[in-house]
Formats: structure tokens, C-alpha cells, sequence
């Protein structure tokens, strides 16, 4: 059975996040693949690699409510993170374990979030190019890049939804349709809260997707820390996340 390296690192601001799963990902050599469980403290806005951030974010509003706004390396659209799980997967593109093919690495790689879902009672399904549904609704987002033959890919599960609090800090093209488009996001999102009709602790979710990755790889997820090469990389990465030149690139 494979051992695949398990980081549950708790609470860390969106800088610290993104620069994590970069350094994890930049570093990664022949070893075992990593799973990173992680949360964001304060709440943040992340942007796709590709997209304007004021063009995206009201960011006086961000400001206001104290919320962290960050571009990620990865592509898709602007995220909010508040109450959710999210995680990290790296891993070599010559160990095999996900399709050089995109759309099937994405299969893959969510079918393990699936996996942790259907421990909690949850039927989900992959919904490409890079999405989970519950009953026809997204409960998870995901994004992918390579680089230097490595993959990582991270993604959210929702645990609960804050729509308005999120579209006060979403920007939306057209205002006079922001209603409409609010409305149209609550029919079209869900989370593990509104699935089930009651609480599940972060613990307890993320203790269903350790076994959903064991089950998707066949392997075994053991505890470890990042390396010291690892942290000090993340540290100086950081920088650059925090940044005007990284978040105002385009």
C-alpha cells in the first residue's frame, strides 16, 4: 500500500495558504505525494490566476470586514472561504497516480472528496470540467496546475454557505441583475449543512476525506510536518503572495 504524507495544518491566513501549497508543490521530489487539510483565518477571497482583481473583488468591502483577498497560481474563478474544508493534493506526474489527461486527473483527484462525502451520507458526483454536485447542486470547486512535473491541485468543500455575505464582496457584471444572479447562486450551491440538516465539525469532515483519499489511491495517509526547506520556501513565497506586483497582475 502507498504512503501518501498527511499535513493537517489547521487555521493559517490566505497568504500562508497559497504559499504552502506552492512550496509543497515547487519541492516535491520522488517521495510520497502530499494531502494538505486546511482552513483560512480570516476569511478570504481567492481570484484565478487569470483574473483582474478589481475587477473581481469589492476590495474597500474586503477591507471593511477584514477579509483577505489573494490570486492563487491556479486557475477558475474567484472563491470565498469561510466555512469549509479545504485541501491540497501534490504529487509527481511520473508516479502514475493521476491521468496526464486533464478532465481525468480532475475525475480522479475529486473522486477521493466523493469518497469523504458518501462516508457522511452523501451521494456526489463529478460534474467536469472540475466540480462536485449533490443532488444538482456544487458542493465542491477545484483547481489544478503543473509545473516542474509536479501536479497540485486544491479545492473547497462547503460546510455551510453565506451568499450574501459573499456577493457583498463579489463583484457581478451586471448590478442591476445582482439580485437575480444571488438568488440563481442559492439554487445552484449547496453544502454538507444544508444537505444533511445538521452540523458536522470540521474534525469529523475531515476525518471522512482522509478515507477518501486512502480509498480513491489505495494508500495510506500518514501524519507528517512540513520540511524545514518546505517552510522556509512558504515563508518567502508569502511575501509574494501578500503583495501588490502578485495580486495586481492583471
Amino acid at each position: 500500500m502507498t504512503e501518501f504524507r498527511l499535513l493537517e495544518d489547521g487555521f493559517s491566513d490566505a497568504f500562508t495558504n497559497m504559499a504552502t501549497d506552492e512550496a509543497i508543490m515547487r519541492l516535491h521530489k520522488e517521495g510520497p505525494p502530499t494531502v494538505r487539510l486546511y482552513r483560512w483565518k480570516p476569511h478570504a477571497v481567492s481570484i484565478g490566476y487569470f483574473q483582474g482583481i478589481e475587477e473581481e473583488v469589492d476590495l474597500a468591502k474586503a477591507e471593511e470586514l477584514n477579509c483577505d483577498v489573494v490570486r492563487r497560481i491556479t486557475g477558475g474563478g474567484a472563491v470565498f472561504h469561510e466555512h469549509e474544508l479545504t485541501y491540497s493534493f501534490v504529487c509527481s506526474e511520473k508516479s502514475g497516480l493521476v491521468p496526464k489527461n486533464i478532465l481525468e486527473s480532475y475525475r480522479t483527484i475529486c473522486g477521493s472528496i466523493i469518497n469523504g462525502l458518501d462516508g457522511i451520507g452523501l451521494k456526489a458526483e463529478f460534474a467536469p470540467l472540475n466540480d462536485i454536485i449533490v443532488n444538482g447542486k456544487k458542493i465542491s470547486g477545484n483547481a489544478q496546475t503543473r509545473r516542474g512535473g509536479n501536479v497540485l491541485q486544491h479545492g473547497t468543500l462547503l460546510m455551510d454557505l453565506s451568499v450574501d455575505k459573499m456577493f457583498s464582496l463579489l463583484k457581478v457584471p451586471d448590478e442591476k441583475m445582482r439580485g437575480k444572479i444571488i438568488e440563481n447562486v442559492k439554487q445552484r450551491v449547496t453544502s454538507i449543512e444544508q444537505e444533511t440538516k445538521r452540523e458536522y465539525s470540521f474534525r469529523d469532515v475531515a476525518d471522512e476525506i482522509k478515507k477518501g483519499f486512502e480509498k480513491a489511491f489505495d494508500a495510506e495517509l500518514v501524519p507528517g510536518e512540513l520540511s524545514s526547506e518546505e517552510l522556509e520556501l512558504a515563508k518567502e513565497l508569502r511575501e509574494k503572495f501578500e503583495g501588490k506586483e502578485w495580486n495586481y497582475l492583471r
